[in-house]
């Protein structure tokens, strides 16, 4: 991928030699793409500032200049697929919201809980998150972020999503982010661990243990008869 990197000295300057802010946000998503890659395929301590700079086609000093070092470097990697992955989910879980009529609670969550998983195998997600795992102890802010930023919003997303079907009377409920959190495990629990541990996922399995979490859900979340 180095050898695609438009090189500094032919990139074209604004005023006074330096880069436009296009060319500058350019360059900062070809670092950081390039450093997404280094940091799955060799982990976090087998990547180094040096190999970002030379892969993706910059000198030492422009990296540093944008990241003090390594950990900088890392935080926004994260920052970045947070963003790739999250965002998506939360825009979904709106929409299904915005679109959910009475009475299709079942629907809405059978395709959020399929969207879910999807987003959960998406090529690096394992890779990167056992990379973060492995930092956990070393750089405990930055396992939080993916925490907070990741899991929590994630579920916050999915909470919303459930005020709205608690609004139109089709599930009870008395806390929705509670309620989320515990729909995503249910979802998304097996899965995750499978993924994590580098164990190989049974598709057929988690379809069947997906539609088993969507029903055992709804048995719970649904108003009692009056």
């Amino acid at each position: 991928m180095a050898a695609t990197a438009e090189p500094e000295s032919t990139a074209k300057r604004g005023t006074g030699g330096r880069p436009t802010r296009e060319e500058a946000a350019r360059r900062e998503a070809r670092i950081v793409e390039v450093a997404t890659r280094l940091f799955i395929e060799r982990g976090f301590d087998g990547t180094s500032i040096d190999a970002v700079a030379e892969a993706a086609g910059v000198s030492k000093p422009t990296l540093y200049s944008r990241y003090q070092d390594k950990r900088a470097l890392f935080e926004a990697v994260l920052q970045d697929r947070i963003r790739e992955w999250l965002a998506p989910l939360s825009a979904a879980a709106e929409m299904q919201a915005l679109r959910a009529a009475p009475r299709d609670a079942a629907t809405v969550l059978d395709e959020l809980s399929r969207n879910l998983l999807a987003r959960s195998h998406a090529p690096g997600a394992a890779a990167l998150t056992r990379c973060i795992a492995a930092q956990a102890i070393q750089f405990p802010n930055l396992a939080r972020l993916a925490y907070e930023e990741g899991w929590l919003r994630g579920v916050r997303a999915v909470g919303r999503l459930l005020v709205v079907m608690a609004e139109q009377g089709q599930i009870a409920i008395d806390d929705p982010e509670i309620t989320a959190d515990l729909f995503l495990n249910l979802v998304l629990g097996r899965s995750s661990k499978q993924a994590l541990y580098g164990i190989e996922v049974d598709v057929e399995v988690q379809e069947k243990r997906r539609r088993a979490a969507v029903a055992l859900f709804l048995a719970g979340v649904r108003p009692s008869p009056a």
